[in-house]
């Protein structure tokens, strides 16, 4: 049974990637452009780790996140967040909003995979 990975970006360039990645690792896709989309897609998907951009219009990765942990349903799923910041104080925002791990774009396809294993098992 092939885990489902909910990746929110606003760049289709950086989905068609990830999805591109995931999918050749055998995981199924489902994609979202932004925070707000990202919650509508929560509300029929029941993913098993969720990879989100931070810099996005309409919604943030953090209010995503935020929007995220405050669902029963999804209070517990990982989150890993997959942004061009490095910045330490944003991580440790994005942490304090609820997310399981930061990667820095551009990403290698190995550890994305990898790091997606980890925080699944």
């Amino acid at each position: 049974m092939s885990m489902t990975i909910l990746t929110v970006d606003d760049s289709r360039t950086m989905r068609d990637m990830l999805k591109l990645a995931l999918s050749d690792a055998g995981f199924r896709v489902v994609q979202a452009e932004d925070g707000v989309h990202g919650l509508e897609v929560l509300r029929l998907e029941a993913p098993d780790v969720i990879v989100t951009d931070i810099n996005m219009p309409r919604m943030d990765g953090y209010g995503f996140i935020k929007g995220v942990r405050s669902d029963d349903r999804h209070r517990a799923v990982p989150i890993l967040v997959l942004t061009t910041e490095s910045d330490a104080e944003k991580k440790d925002r994005a942490r304090r909003a609820g997310a399981t791990g930061w990667i820095v774009k551009p990403f290698d396809p190995v550890k994305l995979v990898s790091a997606i294993r980890r925080v699944a098992a």
